[in-house]
């Protein structure tokens, strides 16, 4: 992809391996929707990654159209970024297979998501889960893309896409973009309601864990109101100590545009039970 009117390429995506959650939405959608008037945007909904856990045919074609329809009512303009799916560009699948070959197995055996993922699905550890980062570096790579928007887990792989980039180019010829991550501070990773030590995941086997972008207003705040906190009674930011309240102070911020210190000043004095209601 070329550079116009000399701005720099963005490419990002999310797989339709569920609904969309609010995780998804603050930690990438919200900034998507910013990044698009900036930069030349390619938002794609990433279906050759669902994959690696296995999918029902039609469920996924639904839930891949849905993520597109999603992507565009959270705010994404077809007129200003590319909205696509990963499949429908056979590039993606035969760049995968070239980086592959220029992927070393000791690189690809350090990652942390593939140990994690493999522990979760322990009946399932497939290739396409252990090569998954080199797919993504294909994403990636084949846009010529400056910057990749991308959480804290999601760093590691970028990492490992930039070393590709780089060893492929001293190889052969300088062919791709080293690309940067672009990691917002606030909102990058909303945590599990109901185990605020894991990611909030559409994927959660517990649906009280995520609230989905498509949930009701009813069903959202009955979430918020099972969500864990701790035993104490003050409503205070310490992401160390007291993950559940933090996390869902981080969530309020997000959403109201208030400042963690204004949403302390808030609660002053009052329970869980009023700031739940609240974040609900």
């Amino acid at each position: 992809m070329e550079k116009t009117e000399n701005k720099k390429i963005i490419f990002s995506g999310a797989q339709p391996s569920g609904v969309l959650t609010i995780g998804n939405y603050l930690g990438a959608l919200k900034n998507w929707v910013t990044l698009q008037d900036a930069y030349n945007c390619l938002y794609c909904v990433v279906d050759l990654h669902a994959i690696t856990i296995r999918q029902t045919p039609a469920h996924l074609r639904k839930r891949t159209l849905e993520t597109l329809a999603i992507y565009m009512v959270c705010g994404i303009d077809p007129e200003k970024a590319t909205l696509f799916v990963q499949s429908h560009v056979p590039a993606h699948a035969e760049l995968n297979w070239v980086l592959g070959c220029n992927t070393m197995f000791g690189e690809l055996s350090r990652m942390t998501q593939f140990k994690d993922k493999s522990a979760k699905n322990s009946q399932n550890i497939n290739a396409g889960l252990f090569t998954y980062p080199v797919l993504m570096a294909a994403d990636i790579l084949l846009y010529q893309a400056d910057m990749v928007p991308v959480g804290a887990d999601q760093k590691q792989h970028l990492e490992l896409a930039r070393d590709i980039a780089i060893r492929f180019n001293s190889a052969y010829s300088p062919t791709f973009t080293v690309p940067e991550p672009y990691i917002p501070k606030l909102g990058t990773k909303i945590m599990s309601l109901q185990d605020p030590e894991k990611k909030m995941s559409k994927s959660d086997t517990n649906p009280l864990g995520f609230i989905s972008l498509l949930d009701s207003r009813d069903v959202i705040i009955k979430k918020c109101k099972r969500a864990v906190t701790d035993s104490f009674t003050e409503i205070k930011y310490d992401p160390e100590n007291r993950k559940g309240v933090s996390n869902l102070m981080q969530i309020h911020s997000c959403f109201s545009g208030k400042s963690l210190d204004e949403i302390e000043k808030e609660f002053a004095g009052k329970g869980y039970g009023d700031f739940k209601a609240a974040v609900g």
